[in-house]
């Protein structure tokens, strides 16, 4: 906490004040192509904008093209040799995530860095057009999925040039303040006990658990990609939509521990470029920095359950 209000950097040398374009400082990523969802707005736009900037080819997965088209010329405003590109993508459909792998892959493009971070906050309950809850289908689902459709070209990448692939989760400390079992596997789309915040926290507690069991297969088949969670700060986004005036009192008397988006976007940024973290894996990251996360969250066994329980899920609307 003193960190935190402070700004004082931890053992990375970065801090909650660190921005994203501080801790990607003198790193050249010319040779590097990420998928950011949600890149077209919040931090994801500025995720887009430094890894743009430090070189990378950027590719925007949003659900709105417009949106993702602006984003795509701000960037070039400021960064006009910017290599960015944008697809649709819209995590609540399977059926969407499906195309937008299959176009990424049709492009014949490397792929070095996927960071899954869209995500919606506190909505009222719905399901989504595979029938399942809409926070945990947006947060986990549609990106266990992405993830799994890319990771055979994340493989290719990170074998045929040697440069270690990297996957990053964004989560959050919502995670802390879920349902009592952490994940309401029997009960996913049950409405008459729905708690919007514990919805949402369960979706952000899925993400971490879905990124150390990815980890931990990889590291068993010796595979040259991390996977990493991050909670990227308490920012302002258009995440608040469905709970603004509340979030905006809550603001006012919490007001120093809020970030700016470059400061928010600066994690996410660190855990995909900074050559510092070449190796580590199945880690979850705060103000740039590995924190211990929730004991629910370092369950093996609830993660592996998780897995599952995700598989099945996609084989249902597959076979719907």
């Amino acid at each position: 906490m003193f960190r935190l209000i402070t700004g004082r950097a931890g053992p990375s040398g970065f801090g909650s004040a660190s921005t994203a374009e501080q801790v990607t400082q003198g790193i050249d990523a010319t040779n590097l192509t990420a998928i950011i969802t949600g890149g077209a707005s919040g931090i994801g736009l500025e995720t887009a904008r430094v890894l743009a900037l430090r070189n990378a080819h950027v590719i925007i997965a949003a659900r709105n093209m417009e949106t993702a088209n602006d984003a795509k010329q701000l960037i070039l405003k400021d960064n006009h040799n910017a290599r960015v590109d944008v697809l649709k993508l819209n995590l609540a459909s399977l059926k969407s995530v499906k195309a937008f792998a299959d176009n990424f892959i049709a492009l014949n493009l490397p792929l070095n860095i996927l960071i899954n971070n869209a995500g919606i906050m506190f909505c009222p309950y719905e399901l989504s057009e595979d029938g399942i809850e809409m926070q945990f289908a947006t947060n986990h689902l549609g990106h266990f999925y992405l993830t799994n459709l890319l990771l055979e070209k994340m493989k290719d990448t990170a074998n045929s040039t040697g440069i270690e692939g990297r996957i990053i989760n964004l989560s959050s400390v919502a995670h802390l303040h879920t349902y009592e079992e952490g994940i309401r596997f029997e009960h996913i789309n049950d409405n008459s006990s729905y708690d919007d915040k514990k919805a949402y926290g369960q979706s952000k507690l899925a993400n971490i658990l879905h990124a150390n069991e990815l980890s931990r297969q990889l590291q068993a088949e010796g595979i040259n990609i991390t996977v990493n969670s991050v909670h990227p700060g308490l920012i302002m986004t258009n995440l608040f939509k469905y709970s603004g005036f509340l979030m905006r009192i809550l603001k006012i008397c919490t007001f120093i521990l809020w970030k700016n988006v470059h400061q928010g976007a600066a994690t996410t940024c660190y855990i995909a470029l900074h050559p510092g973290l070449k190796g580590v894996s199945g880690k979850y990251f705060v103000d740039c920095n590995k924190f211990k996360p929730s004991r629910v969250a370092r369950s093996e066994v609830l993660a592996k359950r998780l897995w599952d329980f995700s598989c099945k899920l996609v084989d249902e609307a597959e076979k719907a």
